[in-house]
């Protein structure tokens, strides 16, 4: 799902969202034989009857619960015309541990998630837990899970499923993502922390940049503007490519230069980001359109 999660929110901004709860499949709980009777009050001492109204109220909520766990192990109900073959072979490969017609299902909805996760985060984030809830053990479902979680707006749970993706099988690809939750959670602190792994060294172009406007981003939380600047001269602003990396870099260098009150210099760059934002991924011409507005 990583090449999935994708989105056009403003560089170096995470999103926003409630938290959630995570969900595994709860026992089937049965009323004890007669509950129904004693609750209302048929027989038993005086004063009984109020301490069997809150055990029904207990047993009523216990039943809420397990209705609750159940609906979120079924998970959202998959088109028909997702199979699971939609995933990548990398993936489908680490589900054939799995029963068959388990990793079936895992499979349906993790590509479920995959083809839902740009436009209806929420949904998707709940068709990863189902997933979960049946295959815990799994990296790829546990990953799945976590980068639901943050384009659902869930950075306590993204960053709890991709600590634990990472302890299951050590990559390091998750590391952006992290510091980002880090970030969101108000703790920029432990975002500079993964900024600085020694892994981020060996990132590709396109990691490496995600790192670097996460760490920029939590330099802005902490104040400190000047450091977030260097941060993002450091990296390859200049780039010939017009990949989105290239683009969100210029963007968060632009945005980072506004914030400095640099306008000049950043109106400058909202158009050099524009100027390679085919795809318009930032609302770069906009912003440069304020700031013009603002310096006549």
């Amino acid at each position: 799902m990583a090449d999935q999660r994708r989105n056009k929110r403003p560089a170096g901004q995470p999103r926003k969202g409630p938290s959630a709860k995570s969900s595994e499949r709860s026992q089937r709980w049965t009323p004890e034989p007669g509950a129904s009777d004693r609750s209302r009050g048929r027989g038993g001492r005086p004063g009984e009857r109020s301490v069997r109204k809150g055990d029904q109220k207990r047993s009523e909520d216990r039943r809420g619960a397990r209705t609750s766990d159940q609906a979120k192990y079924d998970g959202p109900e998959i088109p028909e015309e997702i199979t699971g073959r939609e995933l990548d072979r990398s993936i489908t490969a680490q589900l054939k541990g799995l029963p068959e017609k388990l990793a079936a299902r895992v499979a349906r909805h993790l590509a479920a998630a995959g083809v839902l996760v740009d436009d209806d985060p929420e949904t998707a984030y709940q068709h990863t837990l189902a997933a979960r809830a049946r295959a815990p053990r799994l990296a790829v479902v546990r990953e799945a899970t976590g980068e639901a979680a943050y384009a659902a707006g869930h950075y306590a749970e993204a960053l709890a499923e991709l600590r634990a993706a990472k302890r299951m099988n050590g990559a390091t690809a998750y590391l952006p993502i992290m510091a980002d939750c880090h970030r969101a959670l108000g703790k920029p602190a432990e975002a500079l922390k993964l900024a600085k792994s020694p892994a981020v060294a060996n990132f590709a172009p396109e990691a490496k940049a995600e790192m670097t406007i996460v760490e920029a981003g939590a330099r802005r939380d902490l104040g400190q503007l000047d450091a977030a600047l260097r941060t993002l001269e450091l990296a390859p602003l200049s780039s010939k490519t017009r990949a989105a990396w290239v683009v969100r870099l210029r963007y968060a260098y632009a945005d980072t230069r506004a914030a400095a009150g640099r306008d000049n210099d950043a109106l400058a760059w909202f158009h050099r980001t524009h100027a390679i934002d085919s795809d318009e991924i930032t609302d770069a011409a906009d912003r440069a359109d304020e700031l013009e507005k603002r310096l006549a």
